[in-house]
């Protein structure tokens, strides 16, 4: 499930992450979410799956 949310950005970092996405072929959407899942795996923080198949929530 894809949660929507808004969310504010400097204009110029938007720019940034535009001109990243078109050079991957990805929408500015889809970059964001590249960057943010990226981050999560960095630091170790993605969430776990349950024997379920469903994802636990890191407290």
């Amino acid at each position: 499930m894809k949660k929507s949310f808004a969310l504010r950005v400097d204009a110029e970092v938007y720019e940034a992450i535009e001109k990243w996405a078109a050079d991957e072929f990805r929408s500015t959407n889809g970059q964001i979410e590249w960057i943010l899942s990226d981050a999560l795996k960095r630091a170790k923080r993605t969430p776990r799956k349950t024997s379920a198949g469903n994802k636990e929530k890191e407290d």
